[in-house]
């Protein structure tokens, strides 16, 4: 694995999102000294927050699989995550509701699934679920080892005893053919396929590879913090800060200054600080941006689909929604389809409902309801641009409550109290290339050794982290990417 030459005492770490911050933990472990810019008053990056009325709401990720990862970090720095974090595991972890009105709730023990699988469809369908979960397993075990918690330098990398077991398991074939030769039923398909969607490729085309996604949300459990997910990105930054990191927010990094190929300091609109590594971890354009150089790709890189989210306030809730509830439209195909070639809105959504204050009421006011609507729209390169959500967001908002009144959540238009629309121009005013929060497609050309590397060539001592680089996109991968751009700096240096 190549690591940063020379020097590496005191590293600059550029943003406090959950990269910068695992990245930060990581480093500190390792000896560090640590310095942590944000552009925001506050740490989280994208795992940010927003109060309105004693309404405290999530503005980015929702879901939390794979704490262990969290765990990692924090032992980086001798702590623990129970210290700092109190975890609810959520029973169930989704509850799936399908166009002809029926509902399934997802389980991660096997016992339970199996049991709510057979009431659902059948038992020939339980015993293909228990085939399937034994197959996500061992993809999941198989993928992080050598696939997922790895640094890349060449696509030589690969050449493993383990591509031809990944290849043996079905791994290169296709998700949505390789989960219906577990399952035949339709609607339990897209319970264990929909999760392509974040990977930014149609369950058609992806590699069966991308169900460890599934394996994250199905097998491992899904959990929230207490206090809301930026209670996340909080304790990591205390952490960080109780082991000696100094963190500064309200700063927004200028440029970096270098002598030949190596960053010599950051600048901010506030401060000039020496440092003998960085880590960047904004978008790629804004970090390639920094530098001041790209890497050359044979192709564009293509952009996941982005999404309108609809945080609602509202003085009551709906018995038939779960922690987390996945409404499904009729339509599939044509979904996959409008969000990824031919970039119209949905025309028949899949939305993903969030009510955190099922779990944590202290979120709203007494009494008082949170609700996340997530609806998956074409990004801004081949959807509508970025100006055209000014005359699009209000109609587009209006058109979700119908839609959700129509899938029996009566009177939502009624009961809101306070709401926040966020639509691809606000993604994009963040700086998020394409409109989206989701970064780079995970196509096969934007996967493993093949996605953006976190170093670029030219520079010696700047990595990259975050949901563009080695690994992707996701909560799980983004610590990770963290993690990783911290063992380029220290794996070689002691």
């Amino acid at each position: 694995m190549r690591t940063i030459p020379g020097r590496t005492d005191h590293v600059v770490v550029v943003g406090a999102g959950l990269a910068g911050l695992s990245a930060a933990l990581h480093l500190l472990g390792s000896g560090r000294a640590v310095t942590v810019v944000e552009r925001a008053d506050h740490p989280g990056g994208r795992a940010g927050s927003l109060e309105r009325a004693g309404y405290r709401i999530d503005t980015g990720p929702t879901v939390l699989t794979m704490p262990e990862l969290v765990e990692d970090a924090f032992a980086a720095v001798g702590e623990s995550l129970r210290d700092r974090l109190d975890l609810v595991a959520l029973h169930p972890a989704y509850r799936a509701r399908f166009a002809d009105g029926s509902a399934l709730d997802v389980h991660t023990s096997p016992e339970a699934m199996e049991a709510e699988i057979e009431r659902f469809a059948g038992a020939r369908q339980a015993v293909g679920y228990r085939r399937l979960r034994a197959w996500l397993t061992q993809l999941y075990r198989l993928q992080m080892r050598r696939f997922i918690d790895a640094n890349f330098d060449s696509p030589l990398q690969l050449l493993t005893p383990d591509l031809a077991r990944l290849a043996a398991l079905g791994g290169f074939g296709r998700l949505d053919a390789r989960i219906a030769s577990f399952i035949s039923d339709e609607r339990l398909r897209r319970v264990f396929s929909f999760q392509a969607l974040y990977a930014g490729v149609p369950p058609a085309r992806a590699l069966a590879a991308y169900a460890v996604i599934a394996y994250m949300d199905t097998v491992a459990g899904v959990y929230f913090p207490r206090g809301g997910m930026h209670a996340l990105p909080r304790a990591m930054a205390d952490a960080a800060a109780h082991a000696g990191a100094d963190l500064r927010y309200g700063h927004t990094v200028q440029h970096l200054e270098r002598s030949g190929s190596r960053i010599t300091a950051v600048v901010t609109d506030r401060d000039r600080i020496p440092c003998d590594a960085v880590v960047l971890t904004p978008d790629l354009p804004v970090a390639y941006g920094l530098l001041g150089r790209a890497p050359r790709r044979p192709t564009p890189l293509r952009h996941s689909p982005s999404a309108v989210v609809l945080h609602l306030g509202t003085d009551r809730t709906w018995p038939q929604l779960a922690h987390h509830t996945i409404s499904f439209g009729s339509a599939w195909k044509r979904t996959f389809d409008e969000l990824t070639r031919t970039g119209n809105l949905m025309s028949d959504p899949s939305l993903l409902i969030t009510r955190p204050t099922a779990t944590d009421p202290a979120l709203a006011p007494p009494g008082r309801h949170l609700h996340y609507v997530l609806a998956p729209c074409p990004n801004t390169d081949i959807g509508p641009a970025a100006r055209d959500w000014t005359d699009l967001a209000p109609r587009y908002r209006d058109s979700i409550l119908a839609e959700l009144e129509r899938r029996g959540l009566t009177g939502i238009g009624a009961a809101v109290e306070e709401e926040c629309l966020v639509t691809p121009a606000d993604w994009t005013a963040q700086g998020h290339a394409a409109g989206t929060p989701f970064s780079a497609a995970h196509t096969f050309a934007q996967t493993g050794p093949f996605r953006p590397r976190n170093l670029v060539r030219g520079t010696d001592n700047a990595v990259l982290a975050g949901c563009g680089t080695t690994p992707g996109v996701g909560v799980p991968t983004v610590l990770i990417s963290g993690k990783l751009a911290a063992a380029r700096i220290t794996a070689g240096n002691g």
